[in-house]
């Protein structure tokens, strides 16, 4: 079978989703779901303002509907989605990590840190991943299922709803960034992840900007190129890991299926059709994957097929408890930076909060 007619790449099967939820409609689908329950077709915009713009869930507060058409419109378009089974932090409470449990019991993760001139929020798209990536906590748990579009939309929501209430330190504030970069490969959910990123920048949704999400991929090739033909502003995000095959099929094993010079053809093309540069993600591994010559050789291949097109963010690794997997120590890591940016690709090492909370993504549903 050839890598372009692989469609449980690109969405698996609804199996073990939640009920319909007014978030996975589209604004005309909303429309006709409240006249199916009899509702005058207005009650669709007064539920989105109350979900999208007032960003609650609480259908008593929603005053403006009368009861009646309430309890009915929240049984059929608002049921609850996810419940906090609890909250860490760090960092003075700017990081805050949250366990969520789905209405199958499912776990999931996000995580919201602020910053002094943001506020960003990384996101699940899958319970569990089925990437295999041997490093990543996520992926030694295998995938349970794909999100629904409205399980992604909530963690969003309930980001915002927590910004501007002040509920992290540093006062009422404003959600402005999204990644999805918590559990899962957001690719493999296709379908739902760029509904779900459709809602997050609509302004009848909840607003943000597209160039503020970033969508991050393992490298599912065919998937990155029909994300660049959506005709959307996102920023992609590859988690590269290496830029030798040989290591790549390790690290991360749908290099198997994908080679690296086929995962940034297809970077270059999104970069091409978005006008965007795309990061690079490259988790420095202790005698893994940190030697001068993997970092000459990095920039070698971005130079030839994304060109001045590429940032790479270096990520000292967050390491697993009980896994054999380290950070490269903080020389080798310099070096590494320089000799990438010597190389002619922009470098940096990405800021990373969150060990003492289990951040990297996976941990904290694990331990439960």
């Amino acid at each position: 079978m050839s890598a372009t007619s692989l469609p449980l790449v690109f969405d698996a099967p609804r199996r073990g989703l939640p009920p319909r939820h007014l978030a996975d409609l589209s604004a005309e689908e909303l429309k006709a779901a409240v006249a199916e329950l009899g509702e005058k077709p207005f009650r669709a915009k007064q539920l989105a303002h109350h979900y999208f713009g007032r960003l609650t869930d609480d259908v008593e507060s929603m005053t403006d509907i009368p009861a009646g058409s309430r309890t009915r419109l929240a049984e059929q378009l608002l049921p609850k989605l996810l419940s906090p089974v609890r909250d860490v932090d760090t960092d003075g409470g700017t990081t805050r990590k949250t366990l969520w449990r789905a209405h199958d019991g499912t776990m999931l993760e996000s995580v919201l840190m602020r910053y002094p001139d943001r506020a960003t929020v990384c996101i699940s798209s899958q319970a569990g991943c089925g990437m295999a990536c041997p490093f990543c906590a996520t992926g030694q748990g295998g995938l349970q299922r794909n999100l629904s579009t409205a399980e992604i939309v909530d963690q969003v929501r309930a980001a915002a709803a927590a910004m501007r209430d002040g509920d992290v330190p540093g006062g009422a504030g404003r959600l402005s960034n999204v990644v999805f970069m918590g559990m899962g490969e957001p690719l493999a959910n296709y379908k739902r992840v760029v509904q779900a990123v459709r809602h997050i920048t609509s302004p009848s949704g909840l607003g943000l900007a597209q160039r503020s999400v970033t969508v991050s991929t393992v490298g599912l090739a065919p998937a990155m190129r029909k994300l660049a033909d959506e005709g959307m502003q996102i920023r992609l995000a590859v988690s590269l890991h290496t830029p030798d095959d040989e290591l790549r099929d390790t690290l991360v094993p749908v290099n198997n299926r994908w080679s690296v010079d086929e995962v940034l053809e297809a970077a270059r093309y999104y970069a091409d059709a978005s006008g965007r540069r795309v990061s690079i993600e490259y988790a420095l591994i202790r005698d893994v994957n940190d030697q001068p010559w993997r970092a000459d050789l990095l920039a070698k291949r971005l130079r030839k097929h994304l060109d001045q097109l590429a940032h790479v963010n270096v990520i000292p690794l967050n390491p697993t408890p009980g896994s054999k997997w380290d950070a490269s120590p903080k020389p080798v890591e310099r070096e590494f930076v320089r000799r990438v940016n010597d190389g002619g690709v922009a470098c940096t090492v990405r800021d990373t909060r969150g060990q003492e909370i289990a951040a990297a993504c996976g941990q904290l549903a694990a331990e439960e």
